[in-house]
């Protein structure tokens, strides 16, 4: 299937949302959400780095609360409503990290809220919200258009509308991570991230290269869903069929005049698409090496090393390790030999 240009969306003029600006959303966000996340340990690799010829650092976003980046965004994005916004409470969206990450933050702050997902989530996720008490509306259509629906729900009824990636204080909030590397890693040269909406990638990147713009951020998607890094190639935003992955995380369609993706094409420095092999590598790679249980988008971190280890050597490589939520029906899929 041809690949077809996005249409500009109604808030297209969000995209002046610029580098500058994300990075002073992630300045604003530590100290707000620091009371309710972990610092995430940053631990070596001597595997990796031995195999790769760098320093390679593993980024355990997976021991995040709710395990997984999002908590960050989810929290700020929170955190930072008026008195107004959250006693109307709020409207959100995922295939379930997000979604998660929303529910714990709703919890924490005894706020009100409405989690929209595609049927075909997954029931491990499922039942994660049903324990936290979510309120949850199931819809039975692409998940892709998922997210399309629960905006306009919003709109509809005057509350906030918390986008997994596509909003300055989210953005933000995921951009912290930055911050801690930056603390504990002050010489790192080079951080690969996992991408989807972009939110993350727009975060760490703006805060990297304002304190340190030599610093190189690879961006890394599953060839299943490589929607920002073809859109970043074409110079546009594209509308891309998705096939499914095992980083299932990391798939779905692209909002119209994202602000993510005027700041992945400034920020990024280097996209890399792997494979389902690689990605499945990459999480019996983390388990045998690091006995770390990570999801697939994390294995694409991994998967990007092995793909581009040629242009690092002597380098401080960082890669952040998204999330550890997978079905045990994937992890028993990814743990079998290729």
């Amino acid at each position: 299937m041809r690949a077809e240009p996005r249409a500009p969306a109604a808030n297209a003029g969000a995209q002046t949302f610029s580098a500058a600006d994300a990075a002073r959303e992630v300045s604003l966000a530590e100290p707000r959400i620091r009371p309710h996340v972990r610092e995430t340990p940053l631990e070596p690799s001597p595997w990796l780095s031995r195999e790769i010829g760098a320093e390679v650092y593993l980024k355990l976003e997976s021991a995040q609360v709710t395990g997984s980046f999002k908590a960050r965004g989810a929290l700020n994005k929170l955190l930072a409503l008026g008195e107004a916004d959250r006693a109307r409470g709020v409207v959100a969206a995922s295939t379930g990290n997000h979604a998660l990450a929303v529910a714990h933050a709703l919890a924490q702050l005894g706020m009100d809220g409405e989690i929209f997902l595609p049927s075909s989530v997954s029931p491990a996720k499922l039942e994660a919200l049903q324990l936290r008490k979510a309120r949850v509306r199931l819809i039975d259509e692409d998940p892709g258009l998922v997210e399309t629906i629960a905006r306009r729900e919003a709109e509809a009824s005057g509350r906030v509308y918390v986008s997994p990636y596509n909003d300055p204080q989210v953005i933000g909030g995921q951009g912290t991570i930055a911050v801690e590397l930056l603390r504990q890693l002050p010489q790192v040269n080079t951080v690969v991230v996992p991408v989807g909406g972009g939110g993350l990638i727009s975060g760490v990147a703006s805060f990297l290269k304002r304190r340190q713009p030599a610093v190189r951020v690879i961006g890394c998607q599953p060839a299943a869903c490589p929607i920002m890094a073809r859109s970043v190639e074409e110079g546009q935003l594209l509308e891309l069929p998705s096939g499914p992955s095992l980083s299932d995380a990391t798939v779905g369609l692209l909002e119209p005049g994202a602000i993510t993706f005027p700041l992945c094409r400034e920020l990024v420095d280097e996209w890399v698409v792997v494979d389902e092999a690689a990605i499945r590598s990459g999480v019996r790679l983390a388990l045998e090496r690091h006995f770390v249980l990570i999801e697939g988008a994390s294995a694409l971190a991994i998967a990007a090393l092995f793909a581009v280890r040629e242009r690092l050597q002597g380098a401080q490589v960082a890669l952040v390790l998204s999330g550890s939520h997978v079905a045990l029906p994937a992890l028993a899929e990814m743990l079998r030999e290729a």
